[in-house]
């Protein structure tokens, strides 16, 4: 993906640094950038290519490559082999794990941020665009965790509050001996469950992990959290996975 070449570096580093910034994201394309990638002043300490952790969140739904992979025959074919009958699209990534700078993700269940009533509703496609490698930040799963339920969930604080979102509950203690590594490669895709616990290290190789990954949720008879820091738009409600 190439950088922008309209973008503001100053511009940017304010606009991420507002919270807004983010939380208005479902339905727009917006770019995130790594934890120190700028200097004091604004300006880039890395290549500016090696600069983003992620783009998100609308990009199923305006830039056309991702849009045609997303409503693809395969991925419709995965979501009725698992028998959905109204799937939606939440939310849409392009994530970077940058070599040498890609950060850590830590332990969480999609489901913290993607909450409905009931659980069980909502599931991750990853989609591997280089090899995901143990070196290089693949995935890392607990087995079974999908069967826990969620302990703690990101919700939106009423308006007029700072910040904007906020955690109640808590995060479980997680036994790293139970991660289970899930190397992929190129064009490989895993399916993750909501509250499955999972989790990506550090790149600290000199190989990056690209990769495409959206939400999608069975609508029917789901209720979708008002509380969440996502939600559907006038301009963008979720959009039907299946197409005509």
């Amino acid at each position: 993906m190439m950088f922008p070449p309209h973008a503001s570096t100053i511009s940017h580093v304010k606009m991420q640094g507002n919270a807004d910034y983010f939380i208005t994201s479902g339905d727009k394309i917006r770019f995130f950038f790594e934890k120190g990638v700028f200097d004091d002043k604004g300006e880039f300490i890395v290549p500016k290519q090696r600069s983003l952790n992620k783009v998100g969140h609308a990009l199923h739904a305006y830039e056309p490559l991702y849009k045609k992979v997303t409503h693809s025959p395969r991925i419709q074919g995965i979501a009725k082999k698992l028998e959905l009958v109204h799937p939606v699209i939440l939310q849409s990534m392009f994530i970077f794990k940058q070599p040498g700078i890609g950060g850590e993700v830590t332990p969480h269940q999609d489901a913290t941020f993607l909450y409905t009533e009931p659980l069980g509703r909502v599931m991750g496609l990853w989609i591997a665009l280089e090899d995901a490698t143990v070196n290089n930040g693949c995935l890392w799963f607990i087995p079974g965790s999908h069967n826990s339920g969620i302990s703690r969930r990101m919700v939106r604080t009423p308006p007029g509050t700072f910040p904007l979102t906020d955690f109640t509950g808590r995060e479980q203690t997680y036994d790293d001996e139970k991660f289970v590594p899930t190397p992929v490669k190129k064009g490989g895709v895993v399916l993750i469950h909501g509250e499955v616990v999972h989790r990506s290290a550090e790149n600290s190789s000199e190989d990056s992990r690209n990769v495409y990954t959206f939400h999608i949720m069975e609508s029917q008879d789901t209720r979708w959290s008002p509380d969440n820091w996502l939600q559907p738009t006038e301009e963008l409600p979720f959009p039907p996975l299946y197409t005509k």
